[in-house]
């Protein structure tokens, strides 16, 4: 996950993945340079990028899960504090999809198996598609 650079919206239109409510995204850098490829964006929220398309779905519902976090500054303060307050779930699905860590990091981390990491990420997947369906209902869109 790294910070990238913000296009202008008339560059991206072609190229979203995944749009949610409120403003959230991921899209498709569609470069030919190796990894970086899914940007998540958000509004008032710094561009991060990932590897994979599992990665950056995986922030999104993080993303959602915490109401919205600032990713900004993350690299000099560690974690958002959002996210460390949210639980181990939420917390072991937001440092999967850090490069530098994959599910069977976080579960040595946790003292768990890769079994139970990817529990804590069904719940956080769980809950933000929940969280997500009540914002379209309530017509956030």
């Amino acid at each position: 996950m790294s910070t990238s650079d913000t296009a202008t919206d008339s560059d991206l239109d072609g190229r979203v993945v995944d749009e949610y409510v409120l403003g959230v995204r991921i899209v498709d850098d569609e470069t030919d340079e190796p990894g970086e490829r899914y940007r998540f964006e958000a509004p008032e929220h710094t561009d991060i990028a990932f590897d994979t398309l599992e990665d950056a779905r995986l922030y999104a519902d993080v993303y959602f899960d915490v109401n919205g976090f600032v990713e900004e500054g993350t690299g000099e303060r560690g974690v958002p504090p959002e996210v460390v307050q949210s639980g181990k779930d939420t917390l072991a699905a937001y440092l999967i999809t850090c490069p530098w860590a994959d599910v069977n990091w976080v579960a040595s981390f946790y003292g768990t198996t890769p079994t139970e990491i990817e529990r804590y990420c069904s719940w956080v997947r769980d809950r933000a598609d929940e969280i997500r369906s009540e914002a379209k209902r309530r017509g956030h869109d």
